[in-house]
């Protein structure tokens, strides 16, 4: 049996793990050693006599792979950055920002929903978390409309999507996870996700006004503040802009010259300010514990599908799958550009049915070499590629494309984590509920990519310019 076949076969039986219900962390990393023993016990010709041999180098080999690849120093910034979310959170500074939000924007049609996303957006720019971000938003932006008379499922749909906007806007641990597979720059993706994070933003925001303008009794605007009271609002939530704009001035000097720091020493004293600011507004050692405790429940999370997965890819590389994969995509005879378009909606399905860390991890290592391969290889120049960019920015560009298929999986059903967020948050709102109330921003998601793919500037301006 080929080295192929038995990447086809073990990967295929990963998949069916996944499918019963096994996480994606112990499925890929028991399907990684597996496959590993496989390997080199096919390369023995199955001599009952050497498989302990075979065993006994596939453990080894898997061992080394949660050390080796984990111990990477741009990871810490996943904990640094989840953990400014849940800091902020005890500050009180979600509150502030919605607060400021509501009084300046919700006299438009649709006004509060409108608020929300302009509120959670401001939130992602200092949370790494999507879940994280659904979470606070539930508790704090859905009464508020329900007051008002919004449709309950549409209120939750709101939160629940634009909680997804926490996966593109820097900080986002989805986007330093792309950057560890693929071995890119952490700081420039971080950069790129910055301008199609608040597009997206925008897009939500022109549904929800189109839907208020269109349907009676929709999303009704909220008035009668006055400019005192909108000034006021704005001091309580400078704390974020503050965080926000030290954390890019460290990824990216805006005055040129080098950058002042590294995105992982922007990340740490981003939750250091946000640490100072909770405990002047009265953050005690209750709401720290919590805070703590939170962030290192989701950091684990997090690494532990790393380590599955990495054990997976270890694998993949003895079994030569992702060349394989690339080949093959290569040798089709479609224009590159309609393999990316089918390769973006494969992504739209695979996500019903595997969260995003999980899915994005299980298949960069193969699908990221063939669209590499399809724009011309790593070292293409922009005159001589497929897409019309060297391949840095190809990869920076898939990586936001990818990424913001991942949002887009937060909230489809039946796996949309977000929506599960929202609804357990929530015990008067089904899931059911919340997964109806998010269909309107399905069409908003396929505008955003649509317009990402056709216009990869909007993606590339802002690290073009570092």
């Amino acid at each position: 049996m080929t080295s192929i076949e038995i990447g086809l076969w073990v990967t295929a039986g990963m998949l069916v793990m996944v499918v019963l219900g096994m996480r994606v962390a112990f499925a890929a990393g028991l399907a990684g050693i597996v496959g590993l023993v496989w390997i080199f016990w096919d390369k023995k010709d199955y001599e009952f006599a050497q498989l302990a041999w075979a065993l006994t180098v596939g453990v080894k080999t898997a061992g080394q792979v949660p050390h080796g690849k984990v111990s990477s120093q741009a990871l810490s910034l996943i904990p640094t950055f989840i953990l400014i979310g849940y800091l902020a959170y005890y500050a009180g500074l979600t509150r502030a920002l919605f607060e400021a939000a509501k009084r300046w924007i919700a006299w438009v049609p649709g006004g509060l929903a409108v608020a929300t996303v302009f509120a959670t957006a401001g939130f992602a720019a200092v949370s790494g978390a999507s879940v994280a971000t659904a979470a606070v938003f539930a508790r704090i932006a859905i009464p508020e409309m329900l007051d008002v008379g919004y449709d309950k499922r549409f209120a939750a749909g709101v939160v629940a999507a634009a909680g997804t906007l926490a996966s593109l806007i820097p900080p986002s641990a989805i986007l330093v996870i792309y950057a560890i597979i693929v071995e890119q720059d952490v700081g420039m993706l971080l950069l790129a996700g910055f301008i199609p994070g608040v597009f997206s933003a925008l897009v939500y925001t022109l549904l929800i006004v189109g839907l208020a303008l269109t349907v009676k009794g929709f999303g009704p605007p909220v008035g009668g503040f006055t400019w005192r009271q909108r000034f006021s609002s704005l001091p309580p939530a400078l704390p974020i802009v503050a965080v926000v704009v030290i954390i890019i001035f460290f990824v990216y000097n805006p005055f040129g010259g080098d950058a002042w720091g590294t995105p992982t020493e922007g990340g740490a004293i981003g939750a250091f300010i946000v640490f100072v600011i909770a405990a002047y507004r009265g953050m005690r050692w209750p709401e720290l514990k919590d805070a703590l405790l939170e962030t290192a429940k989701l950091s684990v999370m997090i690494f532990s599908i790393i380590w599955g997965v990495l054990i997976y890819v270890r694998f993949l590389g003895f079994a030569d799958l992702p060349s394989a994969f690339s080949d093959w995509i290569t040798s089709l005879h479609y224009s590159p550009m309609v393999i990316l378009l089918c390769i973006l909606l494969a992504y739209a399905v695979l996500g019903m049915f595997m969260d995003a860390i999980g899915m994005l991890l299980l298949t960069l290592p193969v699908v990221y070499p063939a669209v590499m391969a399809l724009n011309g290889g790593e070292a293409v120049t922009a005159a001589e590629s497929a897409f019309g960019m060297n391949g840095t920015m190809c990869a920076i560009w898939f990586g936001i494309l990818v990424v913001k298929m991942a949002e887009f999986c937060l909230i489809t059903p039946p796996i949309g984590l977000n929506c599960f967020v929202v609804a357990g948050v929530r015990d008067d709102i089904s899931v059911q509920d919340v997964f109806r109330g998010v269909t309107p921003f399905f069409i908003a998601d396929a505008v955003t990519i649509g317009l990402l793919v056709a216009f990869p500037w909007i993606v590339l301006w802002l690290p073009s310019q570092a």
